[in-house]
């Protein structure tokens, strides 16, 4: 294997030049305060791994309306702004780089963490299941969201990004995937509306880019990344064959804006889907757009190096590799066995 294709800088933009390919991939731990603020173990976690080309954080709340799980943290009140800054100063003090996710679940929540009031979502739907991370919650009824409302939430995003700066962050990833809100109204399945927001590509992408563009003129588009999962799989989203369209008309449009980077939302990105022609989701977004890709889904340092000397993507993440090895890059720098990941490791932060 050529290690060194890994660990060759790669040029964001003009404001990033990442000092390897790996990225740190989002992932939820779940590790905040009550009160959705970050903890020091939080900022001692992610600096360990702050060798990383970039550190993309986990979801992080826009909302007290944006919350799907216990304990996760958020980006809309200074005192969550003010403990952010703790983490950020430790990674940049190790000449790390790192992007917050702002998120909202939308439908994919419960009136417990939402003050009785039902989850919002393209449209009215109904989830069955277990809530994610507790004991005797299910899943069940949300409600459509208003025009009205998706202007406020598009506000929200711009502050959320505005708040990211504000606590030290160089850029936000906005969470478009993983059947939450942004991803909810680019499915057929979840979106049956009949308004601006609905019914045809242009319509059903109008929200996501829209967020892309409140957070793009609040930072800057350098600053902005966005997480897309074309092919559905989690939080049960069904995949339509029209699917495809509405992407490809989203990712026609964001070919006009100089975001960040665009970044693969999959556990297996060597599945195919039926929904997006047989292609992988990160085939189909390297297909029909022209910026930079990160690839996501499974990926090893072996088949991350092919993959990238392919150019089937730019940049690779890796998730469930950097819990098991905070010295992950060091481990792949010097061809280090890495240590395997297991499920009792999300029990601390380490």
């Amino acid at each position: 294997m050529n290690h060194s294709t890994l660990f060759q800088e790669y040029r964001l933009n003009h404001l990033f030049t990442l000092k390897n390919k790996i990225i740190m991939a989002p992932m939820t731990r779940a590790k905040a305060s009550a009160e959705l603020v970050s903890t020091p173990e939080m900022a001692d976690y992610y600096a360990r791994r702050a060798d990383a080309g970039l550190i993309i954080t986990e979801g992080t709340v826009i909302s007290p309306g944006a919350l799907g799980c216990f304990n996760v943290p958020g980006i809309f009140n200074k005192t969550q702004i003010q403990h952010w800054q703790k983490v950020t100063d430790k990674v940049h003090q190790k000449n790390g780089l790192i992007f917050l996710q702002i998120w909202h679940v939308g439908r994919v929540s419960h009136p417990a963490f939402l003050r009785g009031e039902l989850p919002i979502g393209p449209s009215a739907s109904t989830m069955v299941g277990k809530v994610y991370r507790t004991e005797n919650l299910t899943y069940g009824q949300s409600r459509a969201v208003t025009q009205e409302e998706i202007k406020h939430l598009i506000d929200a995003y711009a502050d959320a990004a505005r708040n990211a700066i504000s606590a030290g962050f160089d850029g936000v990833e906005i969470h478009g995937a993983n059947g939450y809100l942004i991803d909810q109204f680019l499915h057929y399945h979840t979106n049956q509306r009949e308004d601006d927001y609905g019914g045809t590509p242009e319509n059903m992408t109008r929200f996501a880019l829209e967020v892309v563009k409140a957070c793009g003129e609040t930072l800057g588009y350098e600053r902005v990344g966005l997480r897309l999962s074309p092919g559905a799989y989690l939080n049960q989203i069904i995949g339509d064959i029209k699917d495809a369209q509405v992407f490809q008309y989203l990712l026609m449009q964001l070919n006009k804006y100089p975001i960040a980077y665009l970044h693969t939302g999959n556990f297996d990105d060597s599945k195919t889907f039926a929904e997006l022609n047989q292609m992988t989701m990160s085939q189909f977004l390297r297909s029909h757009y022209q910026g930079t890709l990160i690839g996501c889904g499974g990926y090893t340092p072996s088949t991350a190096i092919d993959a990238i000397s392919n150019s089937a993507f730019d940049c690779v993440a890796f998730g469930r590799a950097f819990i098991a090895n905070p010295d992950l890059v060091q481990r792949i720098y010097h061809q280090n066995e890495l240590r395997p990941y297991d499920a009792s490791l999300l029990d601390n932060l380490y």
